[in-house]
Protein backbone atom coordinates (compact mmCIF):
# COMPACT_ATOMS: atom_id res chain seq x y z
CA UNK A 1 0.00 0.00 0.00
CA UNK A 2 1.60 2.98 -1.41
CA UNK A 3 -0.35 5.14 0.33
CA UNK A 4 0.43 3.54 4.08
CA UNK A 5 4.06 3.38 2.93
CA UNK A 6 3.93 7.39 2.58
CA UNK A 7 1.95 7.94 5.53
CA UNK A 8 4.16 5.59 7.86
CA UNK A 9 7.72 7.85 5.96
CA UNK A 10 6.29 11.64 7.18
CA UNK A 11 5.79 10.50 11.41
CA UNK A 12 8.27 11.21 13.52
CA UNK A 13 7.75 10.29 17.33
CA UNK A 14 10.17 11.72 20.17
CA UNK A 15 10.69 11.37 24.01
CA UNK A 16 11.77 15.40 25.39
CA UNK A 17 14.07 13.99 28.07
CA UNK A 18 16.63 16.19 30.48
CA UNK A 19 17.51 16.35 34.24
CA UNK A 20 14.50 18.69 36.09
CA UNK A 21 14.68 22.04 35.48
CA UNK A 22 16.59 22.16 32.21
CA UNK A 23 13.69 23.72 30.51
CA UNK A 24 12.28 20.69 29.00
CA UNK A 25 8.53 21.34 29.42
CA UNK A 26 9.39 25.12 28.35
CA UNK A 27 11.03 23.39 25.17
CA UNK A 28 7.50 21.53 24.33
CA UNK A 29 5.88 24.38 24.75
CA UNK A 30 8.12 26.93 22.41
CA UNK A 31 7.82 23.39 19.69
CA UNK A 32 4.40 23.64 19.60
CA UNK A 33 4.26 27.30 19.21
CA UNK A 34 6.94 26.94 16.19
CA UNK A 35 4.89 24.51 14.51
CA UNK A 36 2.02 26.18 14.26
CA UNK A 37 0.10 24.05 17.12
CA UNK A 38 -0.63 26.67 19.66
CA UNK A 39 -0.70 30.50 19.51
CA UNK A 40 0.19 31.55 23.31
CA UNK A 41 3.33 29.82 24.67
CA UNK A 42 2.51 29.19 29.00
CA UNK A 43 4.87 30.00 31.83
CA UNK A 44 5.98 27.44 33.13
CA UNK A 45 7.14 29.29 36.05
CA UNK A 46 4.74 31.61 36.46
CA UNK A 47 3.04 29.31 38.97
CA UNK A 48 0.02 31.86 40.27
CA UNK A 49 -0.55 32.63 36.71
CA UNK A 50 -4.00 32.04 34.46
CA UNK A 51 -1.73 30.48 32.05
CA UNK A 52 0.17 27.12 32.61
CA UNK A 53 2.27 24.83 29.70
CA UNK A 54 0.49 23.18 27.75
CA UNK A 55 1.68 20.08 28.68
CA UNK A 56 1.28 20.27 32.26
CA UNK A 57 -2.84 19.59 33.14
CA UNK A 58 -2.73 18.27 36.03
CA UNK A 59 -3.78 20.26 39.38
CA UNK A 60 -0.60 19.67 41.41
CA UNK A 61 1.33 20.25 38.55
CA UNK A 62 0.29 23.66 37.63
CA UNK A 63 0.78 24.40 41.76
CA UNK A 64 4.76 23.43 41.48
CA UNK A 65 5.44 23.97 38.61
CA UNK A 66 6.74 20.32 37.92
CA UNK A 67 5.97 17.88 35.37
CA UNK A 68 4.86 14.81 37.36
CA UNK A 69 2.88 12.62 33.92
CA UNK A 70 4.11 12.27 30.97
CA UNK A 71 1.82 13.85 28.43
CA UNK A 72 1.21 13.59 24.75
CA UNK A 73 1.00 16.17 21.91
CA UNK A 74 0.40 15.83 17.67
CA UNK A 75 1.38 18.49 15.65
CA UNK A 76 1.49 19.01 11.82
CA UNK A 77 5.11 20.65 10.96
CA UNK A 78 6.44 20.81 7.07
CA UNK A 79 4.34 18.25 6.00
CA UNK A 80 5.49 15.57 8.81
CA UNK A 81 3.06 14.46 11.72
CA UNK A 82 5.11 14.71 14.69
CA UNK A 83 3.78 12.95 17.98
CA UNK A 84 5.79 14.58 20.97
CA UNK A 85 5.94 12.83 24.68
CA UNK A 86 7.09 15.48 26.70
CA UNK A 87 8.23 13.17 30.35
CA UNK A 88 8.27 14.24 33.81
CA UNK A 89 12.60 15.13 34.71
CA UNK A 90 11.75 14.06 38.88
CA UNK A 91 13.36 11.21 38.89
CA UNK A 92 10.76 9.73 40.95
CA UNK A 93 8.63 9.37 37.91
CA UNK A 94 11.55 7.62 36.37
CA UNK A 95 9.15 4.70 35.32
CA UNK A 96 6.85 6.45 33.56
CA UNK A 97 9.48 8.01 31.36
CA UNK A 98 11.65 4.80 30.84
CA UNK A 99 8.01 3.36 29.47
CA UNK A 100 7.26 6.18 27.45
CA UNK A 101 10.90 5.82 25.83
CA UNK A 102 9.86 2.10 24.38
CA UNK A 103 7.61 3.61 22.56
CA UNK A 104 9.10 6.30 20.56
CA UNK A 105 11.89 6.15 17.62
CA UNK A 106 14.36 9.63 18.82
CA UNK A 107 14.57 11.36 21.58
CA UNK A 108 15.46 15.04 22.15
CA UNK A 109 17.99 15.48 25.49
CA UNK A 110 17.87 18.81 26.76
CA UNK A 111 21.00 19.85 29.14
CA UNK A 112 21.22 22.75 31.27
CA UNK A 113 24.01 25.18 30.04
CA UNK A 114 25.37 26.28 33.70
CA UNK A 115 24.71 22.68 34.98
CA UNK A 116 25.73 20.38 32.31
CA UNK A 117 25.65 16.58 32.27
CA UNK A 118 23.08 16.27 35.84
CA UNK A 119 22.99 12.70 37.51
CA UNK A 120 19.12 12.00 35.62
CA UNK A 121 20.05 12.89 32.24
CA UNK A 122 22.70 9.69 32.41
CA UNK A 123 20.13 7.27 33.77
CA UNK A 124 17.55 8.48 30.92
CA UNK A 125 20.74 8.18 28.71
CA UNK A 126 21.51 4.68 29.85
CA UNK A 127 17.80 3.65 28.76
CA UNK A 128 18.45 5.24 25.30
CA UNK A 129 21.67 3.73 25.17
CA UNK A 130 20.14 0.15 25.75
CA UNK A 131 17.75 0.96 23.25
CA UNK A 132 19.81 2.13 20.54
CA UNK A 133 17.47 5.41 20.42
CA UNK A 134 18.62 8.17 18.07
CA UNK A 135 19.29 11.65 20.52
CA UNK A 136 19.77 15.16 19.19
CA UNK A 137 20.82 17.14 22.00
CA UNK A 138 19.73 20.64 22.72
CA UNK A 139 21.96 22.81 25.01
CA UNK A 140 19.55 25.50 27.07
CA UNK A 141 19.62 28.84 29.05
CA UNK A 142 22.59 30.35 26.90
CA UNK A 143 21.30 33.74 27.80
CA UNK A 144 22.58 33.00 31.09
CA UNK A 145 26.10 32.86 32.91
CA UNK A 146 26.80 29.01 31.58
CA UNK A 147 29.49 26.98 30.76
CA UNK A 148 31.60 27.57 27.80
CA UNK A 149 30.47 25.29 24.82
CA UNK A 150 33.75 23.62 24.49
CA UNK A 151 33.60 22.56 27.80
CA UNK A 152 29.89 21.29 27.81
CA UNK A 153 30.76 19.57 24.51
CA UNK A 154 33.34 17.98 26.03
CA UNK A 155 31.33 16.59 29.00
CA UNK A 156 28.59 15.39 27.02
CA UNK A 157 31.19 13.14 25.47
CA UNK A 158 33.14 11.95 28.61
CA UNK A 159 29.76 11.49 30.38
CA UNK A 160 27.31 9.79 27.78
CA UNK A 161 30.12 8.22 25.62
CA UNK A 162 29.07 9.39 22.50
CA UNK A 163 30.53 11.94 19.84
CA UNK A 164 29.10 15.34 19.14
CA UNK A 165 28.41 16.82 16.62
CA UNK A 166 27.91 20.79 16.67
CA UNK A 167 25.02 21.92 14.07
CA UNK A 168 24.90 25.63 15.46
CA UNK A 169 27.81 26.99 17.58
CA UNK A 170 26.82 29.78 20.67
CA UNK A 171 28.51 33.81 19.61
CA UNK A 172 28.54 34.82 23.15
CA UNK A 173 26.97 34.09 26.62
CA UNK A 174 24.62 35.38 29.42
CA UNK A 175 24.45 39.42 28.86
CA UNK A 176 26.52 39.45 26.04
CA UNK A 177 24.62 36.39 23.93
CA UNK A 178 24.36 37.92 20.88
CA UNK A 179 23.32 34.61 19.07
CA UNK A 180 24.15 31.11 17.01
CA UNK A 181 26.03 30.26 14.28
CA UNK A 182 24.14 27.60 11.90
CA UNK A 183 27.20 25.74 10.76
CA UNK A 184 25.36 24.32 8.26
CA UNK A 185 23.50 26.81 6.73
CA UNK A 186 26.02 29.18 7.46
CA UNK A 187 24.81 32.01 8.82
CA UNK A 188 24.42 33.23 11.81
CA UNK A 189 20.96 33.62 13.92
CA UNK A 190 21.12 37.30 16.26
CA UNK A 191 19.71 36.59 19.44
CA UNK A 192 16.48 39.03 20.73
CA UNK A 193 15.14 38.35 24.35
CA UNK A 194 11.46 38.00 24.17
CA UNK A 195 8.85 35.31 24.51
CA UNK A 196 5.50 34.14 23.91
CA UNK A 197 4.91 34.24 20.73
CA UNK A 198 6.06 32.72 17.43
CA UNK A 199 8.33 35.42 15.67
CA UNK A 200 9.85 35.13 11.70
CA UNK A 201 11.70 38.45 11.76
CA UNK A 202 14.62 36.73 13.60
CA UNK A 203 17.28 38.72 12.33
CA UNK A 204 19.51 36.54 9.70
CA UNK A 205 23.30 37.06 8.88
CA UNK A 206 24.77 35.31 5.88
CA UNK A 207 28.28 33.80 6.24
CA UNK A 208 30.59 32.27 8.68
CA UNK A 209 33.06 35.49 8.36
CA UNK A 210 31.13 37.93 7.66
CA UNK A 211 33.11 41.36 8.62
CA UNK A 212 29.82 42.77 10.23
CA UNK A 213 30.29 39.92 13.05
CA UNK A 214 33.62 41.30 14.34
CA UNK A 215 32.03 45.13 14.50
CA UNK A 216 28.87 44.31 15.75
CA UNK A 217 29.87 41.57 18.52
CA UNK A 218 33.38 42.02 19.04
CA UNK A 219 35.09 39.69 21.61
CA UNK A 220 32.68 37.22 21.77
CA UNK A 221 32.57 36.65 17.74
CA UNK A 222 36.13 36.30 17.90
CA UNK A 223 36.57 33.96 20.33
CA UNK A 224 34.05 32.37 18.66
CA UNK A 225 35.41 32.07 15.58
CA UNK A 226 38.17 30.65 17.04
CA UNK A 227 35.94 28.14 18.68
CA UNK A 228 34.55 27.48 15.54
CA UNK A 229 38.14 27.30 13.48
CA UNK A 230 38.33 24.67 16.25
CA UNK A 231 35.85 22.17 15.54
CA UNK A 232 35.82 22.33 11.86
CA UNK A 233 39.58 20.71 12.35
CA UNK A 234 38.59 18.20 15.02
CA UNK A 235 34.87 17.47 15.00
CA UNK A 236 34.00 14.76 13.70
CA UNK A 237 31.48 14.33 10.37
CA UNK A 238 27.91 14.21 11.08
CA UNK A 239 27.55 10.33 9.97
CA UNK A 240 23.69 9.78 9.75
CA UNK A 241 24.28 5.69 10.14
CA UNK A 242 25.83 6.67 13.97
CA UNK A 243 23.15 9.08 14.67
CA UNK A 244 20.93 6.49 14.26
CA UNK A 245 22.52 3.57 15.97
CA UNK A 246 22.58 6.19 19.45
CA UNK A 247 26.30 6.65 18.73
CA UNK A 248 26.34 10.09 17.55
CA UNK A 249 24.62 13.00 18.65
CA UNK A 250 23.99 16.62 16.41
CA UNK A 251 23.74 19.39 19.33
CA UNK A 252 22.13 22.82 19.14
CA UNK A 253 22.44 25.97 21.50
CA UNK A 254 19.43 28.18 22.50
CA UNK A 255 17.33 29.55 24.73
CA UNK A 256 13.99 28.27 25.05
CA UNK A 257 12.57 30.66 27.06
CA UNK A 258 13.10 33.20 24.46
CA UNK A 259 12.23 31.32 21.77
CA UNK A 260 15.77 31.06 20.81
CA UNK A 261 17.48 27.85 18.82
CA UNK A 262 13.67 26.09 18.80
CA UNK A 263 13.40 26.18 14.97
CA UNK A 264 16.66 24.87 14.09
CA UNK A 265 15.86 22.08 16.37
CA UNK A 266 12.41 21.27 14.99
CA UNK A 267 14.27 21.51 11.45
CA UNK A 268 16.29 18.88 12.48
CA UNK A 269 13.50 16.67 13.93
CA UNK A 270 11.91 16.55 10.64
CA UNK A 271 15.16 16.59 8.66
CA UNK A 272 17.69 13.74 10.72
CA UNK A 273 14.86 11.95 13.39
CA UNK A 274 13.93 8.45 11.83
CA UNK A 275 10.22 7.48 10.72
CA UNK A 276 8.17 4.73 12.69
CA UNK A 277 10.73 1.19 12.01
CA UNK A 278 10.59 -2.62 12.54
CA UNK A 279 9.29 -3.25 16.39
CA UNK A 280 9.76 -6.74 18.05
CA UNK A 281 7.50 -9.37 19.63
CA UNK A 282 7.78 -12.11 20.91
CA UNK A 283 6.53 -13.97 18.18
CA UNK A 284 8.58 -11.95 15.07
CA UNK A 285 9.32 -8.92 13.50
CA UNK A 286 6.90 -6.21 12.86
CA UNK A 287 7.05 -4.04 10.21
CA UNK A 288 5.41 -0.58 10.25
CA UNK A 289 3.68 -0.22 6.63
CA UNK A 290 2.25 -3.92 7.47
CA UNK A 291 -1.43 -3.77 6.54
CA UNK A 292 -2.98 -5.15 9.23
CA UNK A 293 -2.91 -2.53 12.35
CA UNK A 294 -1.33 -3.23 15.65
CA UNK A 295 -0.40 -1.52 18.67
CA UNK A 296 1.07 -1.60 22.14
CA UNK A 297 -0.38 0.45 25.80
CA UNK A 298 2.49 1.83 27.12
CA UNK A 299 0.66 4.58 29.69
CA UNK A 300 -2.89 4.66 31.11
CA UNK A 301 -3.51 8.19 32.63
CA UNK A 302 -6.90 8.25 34.79
CA UNK A 303 -8.87 11.56 35.00
CA UNK A 304 -7.41 13.72 32.30
CA UNK A 305 -11.07 14.80 32.35
CA UNK A 306 -11.84 14.76 36.20
CA UNK A 307 -15.66 15.80 35.54
CA UNK A 308 -15.72 12.55 33.65
CA UNK A 309 -13.32 9.86 35.90
CA UNK A 310 -12.07 8.39 32.30
CA UNK A 311 -9.26 6.49 31.82
CA UNK A 312 -6.95 6.50 28.92
CA UNK A 313 -4.99 3.82 27.28
CA UNK A 314 -2.40 5.49 25.28
CA UNK A 315 -1.29 3.55 22.89
CA UNK A 316 1.56 3.41 20.52
CA UNK A 317 0.49 2.08 16.94
CA UNK A 318 3.01 -0.23 15.44
CA UNK A 319 1.68 -1.35 12.62
CA UNK A 320 -0.89 -0.50 9.67
CA UNK A 321 -3.93 1.61 9.66
CA UNK A 322 -6.08 2.22 12.47
CA UNK A 323 -9.62 3.29 11.55
CA UNK A 324 -12.38 4.39 14.19
CA UNK A 325 -14.53 1.69 15.25
CA UNK A 326 -12.81 -1.36 13.57
CA UNK A 327 -12.56 -4.58 15.73
CA UNK A 328 -8.95 -5.12 17.38
CA UNK A 329 -8.57 -7.88 19.97
CA UNK A 330 -6.92 -7.65 23.37
CA UNK A 331 -4.25 -10.23 22.82
CA UNK A 332 -3.94 -11.19 26.45
CA UNK A 333 -7.43 -11.61 27.56
CA UNK A 334 -8.71 -12.61 24.07
CA UNK A 335 -11.42 -9.88 24.47
CA UNK A 336 -12.43 -7.83 21.26
CA UNK A 337 -12.91 -3.64 21.22
CA UNK A 338 -14.64 -1.63 18.87
CA UNK A 339 -13.30 1.50 19.93
CA UNK A 340 -15.59 5.16 19.03
CA UNK A 341 -14.07 7.51 20.81
CA UNK A 342 -10.91 7.50 20.03
CA UNK A 343 -8.66 10.60 20.44
CA UNK A 344 -5.25 12.34 19.63
CA UNK A 345 -3.88 14.87 21.81
CA UNK A 346 -2.66 17.75 22.55
CA UNK A 347 -1.85 17.74 26.38
CA UNK A 348 -5.15 17.80 28.00
CA UNK A 349 -7.27 18.76 24.41
CA UNK A 350 -8.46 16.38 22.45
CA UNK A 351 -9.92 15.63 19.50
CA UNK A 352 -11.64 13.08 17.94
CA UNK A 353 -9.68 10.60 15.12
CA UNK A 354 -10.82 8.96 11.86
CA UNK A 355 -7.60 7.57 11.32
CA UNK A 356 -3.92 6.49 12.72
CA UNK A 357 -0.44 5.37 10.99
CA UNK A 358 2.50 3.45 12.70
CA UNK A 359 4.30 5.80 14.95
CA UNK A 360 0.96 7.98 16.30
CA UNK A 361 -0.03 8.14 19.73
CA UNK A 362 -3.54 7.11 20.28
CA UNK A 363 -6.09 7.50 23.35
CA UNK A 364 -8.34 4.87 23.59
CA UNK A 365 -10.86 5.26 26.90
CA UNK A 366 -10.52 2.11 28.86
CA UNK A 367 -12.77 0.85 32.05
CA UNK A 368 -10.03 -1.68 33.46
CA UNK A 369 -10.09 -3.77 30.13
CA UNK A 370 -6.44 -2.73 28.99
CA UNK A 371 -3.28 -2.55 30.88
CA UNK A 372 -0.20 -1.33 30.92
CA UNK A 373 1.87 -3.57 28.11
CA UNK A 374 -1.25 -5.24 26.25
CA UNK A 375 -1.16 -5.76 22.73
CA UNK A 376 -3.86 -4.54 20.52
CA UNK A 377 -4.46 -6.39 17.04
CA UNK A 378 -6.81 -7.44 14.41
CA UNK A 379 -6.75 -10.97 15.65
CA UNK A 380 -2.80 -12.12 15.50
CA UNK A 381 -1.45 -13.00 18.84
CA UNK A 382 1.42 -10.59 18.70
CA UNK A 383 3.25 -9.52 22.17
CA UNK A 384 5.33 -6.72 21.73
CA UNK A 385 8.38 -6.96 24.20
CA UNK A 386 10.17 -4.51 26.48
CA UNK A 387 7.44 -2.24 28.54
CA UNK A 388 9.79 -2.71 32.10
CA UNK A 389 8.11 -2.55 35.57
CA UNK A 390 10.93 -1.78 38.15
CA UNK A 391 10.62 -3.50 42.00
CA UNK A 392 9.85 -0.55 44.36
CA UNK A 393 12.27 0.84 46.58
CA UNK A 394 9.94 2.57 49.26
CA UNK A 395 6.53 1.53 50.47
CA UNK A 396 3.80 3.01 52.59
CA UNK A 397 0.31 1.43 54.13
CA UNK A 398 -2.94 3.79 53.15
CA UNK A 399 -5.75 3.72 55.14
CA UNK A 400 -8.65 5.81 53.87
CA UNK A 401 -9.61 8.43 56.95
CA UNK A 402 -13.28 7.57 56.62
CA UNK A 403 -14.43 4.61 56.61
CA UNK A 404 -17.12 5.12 54.25
CA UNK A 405 -14.98 5.73 51.56
CA UNK A 406 -13.34 2.86 51.80
CA UNK A 407 -14.97 1.50 48.29
CA UNK A 408 -13.64 5.09 47.01
CA UNK A 409 -10.00 4.42 47.98
CA UNK A 410 -10.34 0.99 46.51
CA UNK A 411 -11.34 2.41 43.19
CA UNK A 412 -9.07 5.21 43.24
CA UNK A 413 -5.44 3.26 43.88
CA UNK A 414 -6.90 0.76 41.70
CA UNK A 415 -6.80 3.44 38.69
CA UNK A 416 -3.44 5.08 39.70
CA UNK A 417 -1.93 1.47 40.24
CA UNK A 418 -3.25 0.77 36.22
CA UNK A 419 -1.61 4.08 35.35
CA UNK A 420 2.05 2.76 36.89
CA UNK A 421 2.42 5.86 38.36
CA UNK A 422 2.51 4.01 41.81
CA UNK A 423 2.25 0.14 42.60
CA UNK A 424 -0.49 -0.92 44.04
CA UNK A 425 -0.37 -4.35 46.04
CA UNK A 426 -2.94 -6.13 47.86
CA UNK A 427 -1.66 -8.58 50.44
CA UNK A 428 -2.78 -12.29 50.89
CA UNK A 429 -3.19 -11.77 53.94
CA UNK A 430 -4.56 -8.57 55.73
CA UNK A 431 -7.03 -5.45 54.35
CA UNK A 432 -4.03 -2.74 54.81
CA UNK A 433 -3.12 -1.77 51.54
CA UNK A 434 0.61 -1.24 50.30
CA UNK A 435 1.53 1.51 47.95
CA UNK A 436 4.90 0.91 46.49
CA UNK A 437 7.27 3.83 44.68
CA UNK A 438 10.60 4.85 43.76
CA UNK A 439 10.74 8.13 45.09
CA UNK A 440 8.82 9.90 48.07
CA UNK A 441 7.41 12.59 45.63
CA UNK A 442 4.86 9.79 44.13
CA UNK A 443 3.07 9.24 47.41
CA UNK A 444 2.48 12.51 48.05
CA UNK A 445 1.10 13.23 44.34
CA UNK A 446 -1.08 10.06 44.96
CA UNK A 447 -2.29 11.40 48.41
CA UNK A 448 -3.32 14.57 46.37
CA UNK A 449 -4.94 12.99 43.27
CA UNK A 450 -6.72 11.07 45.68
CA UNK A 451 -8.08 13.76 47.87
CA UNK A 452 -9.10 15.49 44.57
CA UNK A 453 -9.97 13.31 41.97
CA UNK A 454 -11.66 10.48 44.18
CA UNK A 455 -12.82 12.78 46.83
CA UNK A 456 -10.81 10.48 49.39
CA UNK A 457 -8.24 11.70 52.28
CA UNK A 458 -6.22 8.79 52.73
CA UNK A 459 -3.55 8.21 55.51
CA UNK A 460 -0.33 7.37 54.27
CA UNK A 461 2.09 5.27 56.77
CA UNK A 462 5.14 3.91 57.29
CA UNK A 463 5.29 0.23 56.34
CA UNK A 464 7.79 -2.21 57.29
CA UNK A 465 8.37 -3.20 54.10
CA UNK A 466 12.20 -2.60 52.36
CA UNK A 467 12.34 -4.94 49.61
CA UNK A 468 10.26 -6.26 46.96
CA UNK A 469 10.74 -8.87 44.40
CA UNK A 470 8.37 -10.78 41.39
CA UNK A 471 8.01 -14.49 41.71
CA UNK A 472 7.57 -16.77 38.83
CA UNK A 473 8.05 -20.78 39.54
CA UNK A 474 9.40 -22.19 35.46
CA UNK A 475 7.40 -25.62 34.36
CA UNK A 476 9.76 -28.04 34.69
CA UNK A 477 10.02 -27.00 38.61
CA UNK A 478 6.65 -27.49 39.12
CA UNK A 479 5.30 -24.14 38.03
CA UNK A 480 1.85 -23.58 39.55
CA UNK A 481 1.25 -26.27 41.93
CA UNK A 482 5.17 -25.20 43.33
CA UNK A 483 4.76 -21.52 43.13
CA UNK A 484 1.22 -21.92 45.36
CA UNK A 485 2.70 -23.87 47.64
CA UNK A 486 4.81 -21.00 48.27
CA UNK A 487 2.73 -18.28 48.01
CA UNK A 488 1.01 -20.61 51.16
CA UNK A 489 3.86 -20.92 53.39
CA UNK A 490 4.14 -17.05 52.91
CA UNK A 491 0.68 -15.68 52.77
CA UNK A 492 2.08 -13.01 55.74
CA UNK A 493 4.61 -11.60 53.16
CA UNK A 494 3.44 -12.15 49.46
CA UNK A 495 1.23 -9.48 47.55
CA UNK A 496 -0.64 -9.32 44.47
CA UNK A 497 0.40 -6.42 42.52
CA UNK A 498 -1.95 -4.62 39.71
CA UNK A 499 -2.03 -7.74 37.60
CA UNK A 500 -2.77 -10.37 40.27
CA UNK A 501 1.77 -10.95 40.08
CA UNK A 502 2.67 -12.10 43.16
CA UNK A 503 5.20 -10.53 44.56
CA UNK A 504 6.91 -11.03 48.02
CA UNK A 505 7.85 -8.53 50.88
CA UNK A 506 10.32 -8.48 52.99
CA UNK A 507 11.98 -5.99 55.84
CA UNK A 508 15.61 -6.71 54.79
CA UNK A 509 17.56 -7.82 51.86
CA UNK A 510 19.18 -10.54 54.55
CA UNK A 511 16.20 -12.03 54.76
CA UNK A 512 15.58 -12.25 51.23
CA UNK A 513 18.58 -14.23 50.67
CA UNK A 514 17.42 -16.73 53.22
CA UNK A 515 14.11 -16.90 51.08
CA UNK A 516 15.81 -17.61 48.06
CA UNK A 517 18.10 -20.22 49.53
CA UNK A 518 15.21 -21.72 51.27
CA UNK A 519 12.89 -21.90 47.31
CA UNK A 520 15.77 -22.82 44.78
CA UNK A 521 12.64 -23.82 42.51
CA UNK A 522 11.27 -19.86 42.84
CA UNK A 523 12.98 -17.15 40.86
CA UNK A 524 12.74 -13.61 42.03
CA UNK A 525 12.61 -10.91 40.05
CA UNK A 526 13.51 -6.88 40.07
CA UNK A 527 12.45 -5.95 37.21
CA UNK A 528 9.95 -7.57 35.05
CA UNK A 529 8.68 -6.61 31.44
CA UNK A 530 4.46 -6.61 31.10
CA UNK A 531 4.10 -10.04 32.69
CA UNK A 532 0.43 -10.39 32.43
CA UNK A 533 0.51 -13.56 30.13
CA UNK A 534 3.11 -15.02 32.14
CA UNK A 535 1.57 -14.53 35.39
CA UNK A 536 -2.13 -15.63 34.12
CA UNK A 537 -0.44 -18.30 32.55
CA UNK A 538 1.10 -19.75 36.37
CA UNK A 539 -2.14 -18.84 38.16
CA UNK A 540 -4.37 -20.84 35.48
CA UNK A 541 -1.62 -23.55 36.15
Amino acid sequence: MADLASEVRRRRTFAIISHPDAGKTTLTEKLLLFSGAIQIAGSVKARKASRHATSDWMEIEKQRGISVASSVMQMEYRGCVINLLDTPGHQDFSEDTYRVLTAVDAALMVIDAANGVEPQTRRLLQVCRARNTPILTFVNKMDREVQEPLVLMDEIERELGMEVVPFTWPVGMGKQFHGVMDLREKQMRVFKPGQDRDRDNDEILAGLHNPEYSERFGLQYEQAEGEIALLTDAAPPFDRAAFLAGRQTPMFFGSAVNNFGVREVLDALVDLAPPPGDRVATQRRVHPDEPKFSGVVFKIQANMDPAHRDRIAFVRVASGHFERGMRLKVVRSGKELRPNTVVSFLSQRRELLDEAFAGDIIGIPNHGVLQLGDTLSEGEPLQYTGLPFFAPEMFRSVEVADPLRTKQLRAGLTQLGEEGAIQVFRPVAGSVLLLGAVGQLQFEVVAHRLEHEYGVKARIMPSRFQVARWVTCEPEDGGAKELQRFIDANQHRVAYDAVDAPTVLVEYAPELRAIESNWPKIRFHALREHAGLVFQKQLEG
